[in-house]
């Protein structure tokens, strides 16, 4: 099994250093904030966390591609750096602190690059999460103080917590009703919305999580987080990784039975 310490310990210091630069502008009155081609926001802050990011691992990890949000893909190789600098755009302009930066490492693998290293960083919530393949995944201040993360045991969909974004996807997406059965069988329902919910399916607090509309860099560091804390994460195809557009996580009980839901078109 590959140590990938070194990579995560740096993936760390990238997210104190977006961390800072983020923080910095949070709340800014005089934040700066326009419209991308597809009609979602990107601050000031998102394309200075970037930068700052990307300015790093060219320093450090010159061989490495970079894959961003904001500026796209830079470089070739077997190992990829995948960048969403702010996770939750509308919410960090509106003050809202359910933000994160998502920093993951990707890897050649058999089917596509796979995610071996995540960092979520949620400065405005005082909370880390963290993963690397085969090392388990954490959350906590730092690296030395830290709990490891395990999934729900939960088995029955009757008893289980589901997290979602919007409704609006699942409505474009044609699969409206069949959300909307799953939300009647579940035991509780709440829209935390962006990376929120798929950290706590690995820390257990709620048990399933979908969205229907998604990138790259929205998934790769949740999906290892998730999978490193004994969870499933998947496509809605039930493809398993962050490279169908679309995303479902859970405890791995649930998985089939809330794919079957959420795949019903009417």
């Amino acid at each position: 099994m590959p140590d990938y310490h070194d990579d995560l310990r740096f993936a760390h210091v990238l997210a104190d250093a977006a961390d800072a630069t983020t923080m910095g502008r949070f709340k800014a009155l005089d934040l700066k904030v326009e419209t991308k081609p597809d009609m979602t926001p990107v601050s000031e802050a998102d394309k200075s966390a970037e930068e700052l990011i990307r300015g790093q691992l060219q320093r450090a990890r010159p061989r490495d591609a970079i894959l961003g949000e904001e500026y796209g893909i830079e470089g070739t190789g077997p190992r990829r750096w995948v960048i969403d600098p702010i996770d939750g755009t509308k919410n960090y302009v509106r003050g809202v602190p359910v933000w994160a930066t998502l920093i993951s490492l990707m890897e050649a693998a058999e089917g596509g690059f796979q995610p071996v290293v995540g960092v979520v960083s949620a400065p405005a919530l005082g909370r880390r999460w963290w993963a690397a393949k085969g090392h388990g995944a954490y959350t906590g201040r730092s690296l030395s103080s830290a709990s490891r993360l395990r999934v729900s045991g939960v088995s029955k969909m009757s008893d289980a917590s589901f997290a979602y974004s919007s409704l609006t996807g699942w409505e474009d997406r044609g699969a409206l009703g069949g959300f909307l059965d799953l939300t009647r069988e579940v035991w509780r329902t709440r829209a935390y919305g962006d990376f929120w919910p798929y950290m706590m399916v690995a820390e257990g607090s709620i048990d399933i999580c979908a969205e229907p509309e998604l990138s790259l860099w929205d998934m790769a560091a949740n999906a290892i987080i998730v999978t490193e804390a004994g969870g499933t994460f998947t496509g809605l195809d039930g493809r398993p990784g962050p490279h169908s557009g679309d995303a479902a996580a859970s405890n791995g009980h649930l998985h089939d039975e809330m794919l079957g839901y959420l795949n019903q078109r009417y």
